[in-house]
C-alpha cells in the first residue's frame, strides 16, 4: 500500500506542477462561462424575419397574417408571382422568404402554400410561419362562423403547467428546463472527463514503455501496483481541478449574477416588453374581473437568479455524480492503461480503443434521446444505468430527474463489480504488455496474456 500511495503522489505532483494543468484550471471556467454568453447572445439576438406575401386567393390572409418577435410580413412587389418572385430576389437580404398564397387556396383548403427562398428554408423559419398561417387561417374561419374579434381573443388560452415532485417531502415545484440542462451538463462532463483522463493514462503508460523507465521501477514494485497508483494519482488531479473550477465558478456566479440582473433590469428593450406584456395582462385581467367578479393574483416576486435550482435535489445529484463519475474513471481507466501497456506507440492502439470507448459513446447517445423523447425512469434508461459500462452516464442524467434508493444501490455495488472484474483483466494484461516490446498484438493475443502464470 505504500508503494502505491509513493506512486499516487509522483503523478500527482508531476501534473500539477505543470504550467498547463495551472492554465487550463484557472481559463476553463472563463472560457466555459464566456461561450455560454457568447452562444446566449448571438442565440437571442437574432433580428425579426421579414417575408414577403403574394396572395392570389382572394380570402384577405394577407390583410389578417399577424407577425411577432420572430417573423415580419410584408406584402410582396409586382402583380404576378414571377414579378414578386424578382422583386423578392433583388430585396435580399432584407426578405428573407417569399410566400405564396395561389389562387386555389381556401380556408377549407389550405394546400398548394408556397414558401419560395434561395436554399433550403430552416426548420425554424418554416415552424414560425406555420404558426403564424395556422393562427390566421383559424381566425379567418371562426369570423366567417359569426364571431367576433373579442370572441375569438377569449377563445384562445395559454395554459402553464407546474410540475410538483411527490416524492420529496411536501411536494416541491421541478422545473423541466433546470432538469434538463443539469441532465445534459453532468453527461457531458462525466463523459469527457472519463475520455480524456482516461486516454492520459494509457498514454502516461505507453510513454514510460518506449522510454524503458517501465523495467526500472518494475524492479521495486508490482505492475498491479503501478498501474493503480498512476490511475488513483490521475484520478486525484481530475477531483483537485474539479475543485478549483467549482470554487472559481461558483465565485464567477456570485459576482456577475447580481450584476446580469441589474443589465436585464435596466435594459430598455427589456423593460418595454415587460411593459406591453403587463399592459395586455391587465386588460386580459380587467375583462376576465368584469364577467366573473374575481380579484387577480398578485404579482409574482422577482426570482433570483439562482432560484431555478429549487426544485432540483443538489445533496443527491453532487454525490451521485461523485460516485459514480469516480467509478467510470476507474473502471475505463484501467482498459486504458492495458491498453498502453499492450501496445508501443499511440498508433497501435486506435484498434484497441475503439471497443472500449464504444459503450461510452452509445450510452451517451442512447440516454439522451431517452431524456428527450422517452421516459428517464424507462425500461431503456433502467437498464441503461444498471450495466456498469453505461451507467456511469445513464444513472448521472436521470439523477435531476429522481431516481430511487434501491435502483442508487443496485447500480453502484454493480459498477464496483464491473471495476473489480476490469481491473482484474486489465492487470493482467498490464503486468505482461509493459515487458512486451517490438511485437504486434491482436485481441487472442491479450487473451492469452489473461491467463498467463508467475
Amino acid at each position: 500500500m505504500d508503494k502505491i500511495w509513493l506512486i499516487v503522489q509522483r503523478e500527482y505532483l508531476t501534473r500539477v506542477r505543470k504550467k498547463s494543468f495551472l492554465i487550463m484550471s484557472l481559463l476553463a471556467p472563463l472560457l466555459l462561462a464566456g461561450t455560454t454568453i457568447g452562444i446566449a447572445k448571438l442565440s437571442g439576438s437574432s433580428d425579426t424575419e421579414v417575408v414577403a406575401v403574394r396572395d392570389e386567393s382572394g380570402q384577405q390572409v394577407l390583410a389578417n397574417l399577424a407577425g411577432n418577435d420572430d417573423v415580419r410580413f410584408v406584402p410582396a412587389a409586382g402583380n404576378s408571382l414571377a414579378e414578386a418572385t424578382a422583386a423578392f430576389k433583388k430585396a435580399k437580404p432584407k426578405q428573407q422568404a417569399l410566400l405564396y398564397f395561389p389562387p386555389t387556396f381556401s380556408l377549407d383548403n389550405s394546400k398548394g402554400i408556397q414558401l419560395l427562398a434561395d436554399g433550403n428554408v430552416s426548420l425554424k423559419r418554416q415552424n414560425n410561419i406555420r404558426k403564424a398561417v395556422n393562427k390566421t387561417v383559424g381566425e379567418l374561419k371562426m369570423k366567417r362562423s359569426g364571431l367576433n374579434q373579442t370572441v375569438i381573443e377569449n377563445l384562445s388560452a395559454n395554459v402553464e403547467l407546474d410540475a410538483v415532485d411527490l416524492s420529496q417531502v411536501g411536494g416541491r415545484k421541478n422545473s423541466v428546463g433546470a432538469t434538463t440542462g443539469a441532465a445534459y451538463l453532468l453527461s457531458i462532463l462525466v463523459y469527457m472527463f472519463i475520455f480524456i483522463y482516461g486516454v492520459q493514462v494509457m498514454r502516461g503508460v505507453s510513454e514510460e514503455k518506449s522510454s524503458r523507465i517501465m523495467e526500472v521501477m518494475l524492479s521495486s514494485v508490482k505492475p498491479f501496483q503501478l498501474m493503480m497508483g498512476k490511475i488513483l494519482g490521475i484520478a486525484a488531479v481530475v477531483f483537485t481541478q474539479f475543485a478549483l473550477w467549482i470554487a472559481l465558478s461558483w465565485g464567477l456566479t456570485t459576482v456577475a449574477a447580481p450584476l446580469l440582473a441589474d443589465s436585464m433590469k435596466k435594459s430598455p428593450p427589456a423593460a418595454a416588453a415587460a411593459g406591453v406584456q403587463e399592459a395586455a395582462k391587465a386588460r386580459e385581467t380587467a375583462t376576465y374581473d368584469a364577467t366573473t367578479a374575481t380579484a387577480p393574483e398578485a404579482p409574482a416576486t422577482d426570482a433570483g437568479p439562482l432560484d431555478f435550482l429549487d426544485g432540483l435535489p443538489i445533496g443527491s445529484i453532487i454525490g451521485g455524480f461523485l460516485f459514480f463519475f469516480l467509478g467510470g474513471y476507474l473502471l475505463y481507466s484501467s482498459m486504458f492503461a492495458a491498453i498502453g501497456a499492450a501496445v508501443d506507440d499511440q498508433t497501435d492502439a486506435q484498434q484497441f480503443m475503439f471497443p472500449v470507448t464504444i459503450p461510452l459513446i452509445l450510452s451517451y447517445i442512447v440516454s439522451i434521446n431517452v431524456i428527450i423523447n422517452g421516459d428517464p425512469n424507462g425500461p431503456l434508461a433502467f437498464w441503461l444505468s444498471m450495466i456498469p459500462f453505461t451507467s456511469p452516464i445513464a444513472m448521472v442524467m436521470r439523477l435531476p430527474f429522481g431516481v430511487p434508493l434501491w435502483q442508487l444501490l443496485l447500480s453502484a455495488v454493480l459498477l464496483v463489480g464491473g471495476f473489480i472484474f476490469t481491473t482484474w483483466v486489465a492487470s493482467r494484461i498490464y503486468r505482461v504488455g509493459v515487458l512486451m516490446y517490438g511485437k504486434k498484438v491482436n485481441y487472442r493475443e491479450l487473451s492469452r496474456w489473461m491467463f498467463y502464470k508467475g
